[in-house]
């Protein structure tokens, strides 16, 4: 590569390895997505799609061109950035870049501009931000050892990536600004913000709400859909308890030790120590043997009742048996099993007597007519055999079946719908004694005296968008944007409270166009409008040869 590169790439490869194999399962994602021609090969023996030299045709094609993009992604960003359509287009674009490069004779990428190239990107970058040597050196060292990435193929990618930032900087043009949009992006990124917060407790807000049978009748018609009931499965089970094949169950020392060794972290963890204390030390296996014979002989004994259960089941199938039948009953006396009738079941919500099981719901809505019984299924303690009767459909109950879920649920909504009433009432009166020269805190609290409603204040430290807490709320942030010095926002509802937030002071930051600060912003802002005039101009050349390549019967 270059003598910089040669003196320090080391260590990623598991990083590297990491982001190459998504790109690859990105490239199938994209290359299968309906709706997208990228990846359909069919007629691909046929029919080549050119694409600035890609055969969009070629699965080989579209991995490479995936992978590259996926791969300057990642160096970029320091991360797994991009994906689905999103990486789509990014390849698009950074190969119809390249071919522009091309035709305007941009000269090849040299040694130098990779090794400044390099510095600046954020997958090489430490805590600080800036270029760490040890980081690049991980990467180049682990490289050696990959089998499916090497220095030259990430080279080759970083060369390209310099020419087409190279076409960017070209085609972006100047970026025009007018001193508004930078006025405006100051003030919004750098203004000094002294925020309050109030928070009302919304399980303290208890309106009296009378339910009455008009009401609720009017709500359950609006709310119907609400309370259907899903599709149930009747069916019966015969169990097979683990316990009862406890017996059967021999285990040796050595069988203990070694599933205690393969489990360790499983068994009984040291007790919680206090604050400060030096962590106990596990307990060795002397101390746990007991709890590791019991687990070990509960889980054989588990495969037993599977067993017993899967012999059940295959019986029935190579017996040609069918449920209910006289040769079922005698073979069920046989082996002294009865059927347990089972409550009927949604599929999102298995049956109550083996813990609500997702995995036998699923079984149990995969049988019918033409399949009355499952295979072996684990269930809590042992195992089960599922016995179909019928597969109920869905309905619009009752009101009076649903009766007291609809009362719950109306007197929810009327809570809510109160608590939005409050907030408006409660705001008003804290603007009020704003306006009359009362502290937030104040106000609040002389709002708030009539009510019930437990409300806290809270003052924040002055920020700046640039620099926010780490710990803001995002609702305070969000709420930012539509206040000015000395507002109030309107109550933000969450999921157990209400938030006011209060400006009591914005600082501006120095707007002058003389400012390092506006002129700083001016560049970036520049910069930006630039490229989204390159990101289009890459898009159009982009649409023009997907247009130009298209095949005769798309077209």
């Amino acid at each position: 590569m270059i003598s910089w590169i040669q003196k320090y790439f080391q260590h990623h490869f598991r990083t590297i390895f990491a982001l190459i194999l998504a790109s690859t399962i990105i490239s199938f994602i994209i290359a299968f997505a309906p709706g997208s021609n990228f990846g359909r090969t069919e007629r691909r023996n046929t029919i080549t799609r050119e694409f600035f030299g890609y055969n969009l045709s070629s699965q080989d094609d579209q991995n490479r061109l995936i992978g590259d993009a996926g791969l300057s992604a990642n160096l970029q960003a320091g991360y797994n950035s991009l994906e689905g359509s999103d990486l789509q287009n990014y390849a698009f674009q950074r190969v119809a870049a390249l071919a522009l490069a091309d035709q305007l004779h941009v000269p090849a990428t040299t040694k130098a501009e990779i090794a400044d190239y390099i510095k600046g990107l954020r997958i090489f970058a430490g805590e600080d931000g800036q270029f760490d040597p040890k980081r690049y050196a991980n990467f180049r060292d682990n490289l050696r050892t990959n089998q499916r990435l090497n220095e030259a193929e990430v080279s080759r990618v970083l060369a390209d990536d310099v020419r087409a930032d190279k076409v960017q900087k070209i085609i972006s043009g100047p970026g025009y600004v007018l001193p508004h949009d930078v006025q405006a992006q100051l003030e919004r990124a750098d203004s000094v913000w002294s925020l309050a917060t109030a928070t009302a407790d919304l399980a303290t807000f208890n309106p009296s709400i009378p339910v009455t049978d008009t009401a609720l009748n009017l709500f359950f018609g609006d709310n119907a859909f609400r309370y259907t009931i899903a599709p149930r499965a009747v069916t019966s089970a015969a169990y097979f308890p683990a316990a009862a094949y406890a017996a059967a169950v021999s285990v040796a020392e050595a069988d203990v030790r070694a599933y205690y060794d393969s489990h360790a972290a499983s068994f009984a963890a040291p007790a919680a120590q206090p604050a400060g204390a030096k962590p106990a030390a596990a307990p060795d296996y002397a101390t746990v043997r007991p709890q590791v014979e019991a687990a070990l002989r509960l889980e054989r004994a588990q495969r037993l009742a599977v067993k017993a259960a899967s012999d059940l089941s295959f019986a029935l199938y190579d017996g040609k048996i069918e449920p209910g039948s006289a040769a079922f009953d005698k073979l069920l006396a046989s082996q002294h099993l009865t059927l347990r009738a089972l409550t009927p079941f949604t599929h999102e919500d298995g049956p109550a007597e083996y813990d609500h099981s997702p995995d036998i719901a699923n079984e149990a809505f995969k049988l019918g007519a033409g399949r009355t019984y499952s295979d072996a299924l684990s269930a809590p303690g042992g195992a089960v055999v599922l016995f179909w009767k019928e597969t109920l459909p869905s309905r619009q109950p009752a009101l009076a079946e649903v009766r007291d879920k609809v009362a719950a649920d109306y007197v929810a909504n009327e809570k809510s719908k109160r608590f939005v009433e409050f907030g408006k009432t409660l705001r008003s009166l804290i603007e009020n004694r704003l306006k009359a020269g009362e502290t937030f805190e104040k106000a609040v609290a002389s709002a708030a005296g009539a009510t019930s409603v437990k409300i806290e204040c809270k003052t924040l430290a002055p920020f700046s968008r640039r620099n926010p807490p780490k710990d803001i709320d995002y609702s305070v942030a969000g709420a930012m944007e539509r206040l000015t010095k000395g507002q109030i926002s309107d109550m933000i509802i969450a999921k157990d409270h209400g938030l006011f937030v209060y400006a009591a002071d914005k600082k501006l930051p120095d707007l002058s166009e003389s400012s390092p600060a506006y002129a700083a912003m001016r560049a970036q802002l520049a910069q930006l409008n630039g490229r989204i005039g390159a990101s289009a101009r890459l898009s159009a050349l982009v649409a023009q040869e997907l247009k130009r390549s298209e095949p005769p019967s798309a077209k």
